[in-house]
């Protein structure tokens, strides 16, 4: 008999638990939140005997091996399989300030902060299907949301365009970067560039919700297993990695499709490769 241990650092979910509202994952015709859709998935994993440890991941050793061994801070683990969900982590716009109003008005988590800026003016700066997703979150929160993008068009679905260029709270800075976050204690503004006219001045906002990319958490596996340029696992359609035993699915996986409809199915591929392959 298997036994199955999940190890989650924070909670499980992953992406879902910063995730407002999905609206186009099969079985919830009028959406369902993500941190509902985690809770359920949690709860289905247990139900099935899983068992799930919080702790962080430092390192690997061994994975070439029959038995592998995973390093936490706190413990050592030992598996004949590893299937790597590790996903990923939201890129920093790389400005100065933005370290130092982390937390103190400048996030990356429009769910997890957004209620702070309750009937205030904020900004998000992205132009992507996650950066219009957590803004109408805060169009529900906020007196108004301005838009920062760099280019002149929105790369997000036209679903969701249709959605926030129809919702008065919406305000744009289209071709417009930010070069510096400035205030006195707290983010009091971005300090803003017009890409077309070179203007640089500085736009008032409680808040700033940076959605700029993403990026594999895998640099603990660098060295180790076969990753494209910019940190993604390469798999088969089975979900092997180049490692005999060690799968990967989901965001940290290359050619992801960064859904969580294919994301799901990665995991389940890795499962029954796993199951095959130590019973084969």
């Amino acid at each position: 008999m298997m036994k199955t241990v999940l190890i989650e650092s924070l909670g499980v979910g992953g992406q879902l638990l910063i995730t407002d509202e999905l609206e186009n994952y099969p079985g919830f015709p009028n959406g369902v939140k993500g941190q509902e859709l985690a809770q359920m998935m949690e709860d289905q994993t247990t139900k099935f005997g899983a068992s799930i440890d919080y702790t962080e991941v430092e390192g690997v050793d061994d994975l070439d091996k029959p038995v592998k061994v995973i390093h936490t801070y706190d413990k050592d683990y030992t598996a004949k399989s590893v299937i790597i969900a590790s996903g990923g982590s939201h890129n920093k716009l790389g400005v100065t300030g933005e370290d130092e109003y982390a937390g103190r008005g400048v996030s990356y988590c429009a769910v997890c902060d957004g209620n702070f800026f309750k009937d205030q003016d904020v900004m998000v700066v992205g132009g992507g299907d996650a950066a219009m997703d957590e803004s109408f979150y805060l169009t529900g929160i906020c007196n108004s949301v301005t838009i920062v993008h760099r280019r002149d068009e929105l790369r997000a679905t036209r679903m969701l365009q249709e959605r926030a260029f129809s919702n008065p709270k919406y305000k744009w800075l289209l071709s417009h970067v930010v070069e510096e976050f400035v205030g006195n204690g707290v983010l009091e503004a971005a300090r803003v560039k017009d890409l077309k006219t070179g203007n640089v001045y500085d736009y008032e906002t409680a808040a700033a919700f940076i959605y700029v990319g993403f990026h594999p958490n895998s640099e603990y596996l660098k060295g180790i297993l076969d990753m494209d340029a910019l940190g993604h696992l390469y798999t088969d359609v089975h979900m092997r990695t180049n490692v005999s035993g060690v799968y990967a699915c989901g965001d940290i996986r290359a050619e992801s499709t960064r859904q969580l409809g294919s994301a799901v199915g990665d995991g389940i591929t890795a499962s029954l490769s796993a199951f095959h392959d130590m019973n084969s």
